[in-house]
């Protein structure tokens, strides 16, 4: 049985009867779904087009995107929904304390580099806090969810994961593989630190929920449905995502349009400097 067909029953269910597992998997459900779309594109290829912030985007994104905000719309017709392709031509709504961010085609430069590491990110944000949320990589068939739990389904197989305690021998860092970061680095500095390892999109912060790696840092610019999604199932699985100061990292920053500033996101929370 296909990951859709697995999940897709639980869009059916009356969102308030919803927990908040049961939504990250209907999250899933329309995920996959997104991302058999973008699937489709990336076997025939496509050019890119940049937007005025000069970011790429492609039919993939734009694609995955209507197809998000119509099943969301039948899913959880009152809860606003903030995405990307949406914002970048200025059609933002109004948010309250609960809304969802989509990143229908989270590494674009990875899609068009061909490298498998892209993504479809959903997530849903209460009081500023991401509490639900689903991570799709479709190249590789692996997707990442959360609520109260935390979950993996790779290849068809379903196991749960956590963060893992920190290694004796110092943390295994996570870098972001298509925009190198100094000031990342410079924190970095600040502690015992064994390995760094590349990833892309928003599949860093899964790899410290499953517990292959301790740290994300990210001083550079990034936008809210971004990072909302991959630190919703990092909370599930026992993790946190802090400012380099250790405060709470927030969403809902309508004031900047959604931007973020630097964050560190920690399997277990911020250990003592070295």
């Amino acid at each position: 049985m296909s990951q859709i067909s697995q999940v897709r029953s639980s869009q059916a269910q009356s969102s308030q009867a919803l927990s908040r597992d049961d939504l990250a998997r209907a999250f899933a459900a329309i995920a996959l779904e997104a991302g058999a779309a973008i699937m489709q594109v990336y076997a025939k290829g496509c050019e890119a087009r940049m937007k005025d912030d000069r970011s790429p985007v492609t039919e993939a994104d734009e694609i995955a995107e209507a197809i998000i905000l119509e099943r969301l719309a039948a899913l959880v017709p009152d809860v606003p929904v903030v995405a990307e392709e949406c914002a970048a031509k200025g059609i933002l709504p109004d948010v309250g304390s609960r809304f969802i961010l989509v990143d229908p085609l989270d590494g674009t430069k990875e899609f068009l580099n061909r490298n498998g590491e892209f993504t479809v990110n959903i997530a849903l944000i209460e009081n500023g806090k991401p509490v639900v949320g689903c991570v799709f990589a479709p190249a590789v068939d692996t997707l990442y969810a959360g609520g109260d739990t935390a979950w993996r389904v790779q290849h068809g197989v379903e196991s749960e994961i956590s963060t893992r305690d920190y290694p004796a021998e110092g943390l295994t860092a996570l870098c972001s593989r298509s925009h190198p970061d100094p000031k990342s680095e410079a924190f970095l500095a600040n502690y015992a630190i064994a390995d760094r390892r590349e990833a892309g999109s928003s599949l860093k912060f899964c790899r410290v929920a499953e517990g292959a790696a301790d740290v994300y840092p990210r001083f550079g610019p990034t936008m809210e449905w971004d990072v909302a999604a991959g630190h919703a199932v990092l909370a599930a699985a026992g993790g946190k995502v802090l400012m380099p100061d250790g405060a709470p990292f927030l969403y809902g920053k309508t004031d900047s349009g959604f931007k973020n500033v630097a964050f560190v996101a920690w399997g277990q929370g911020e250990p003592a400097a070295s």
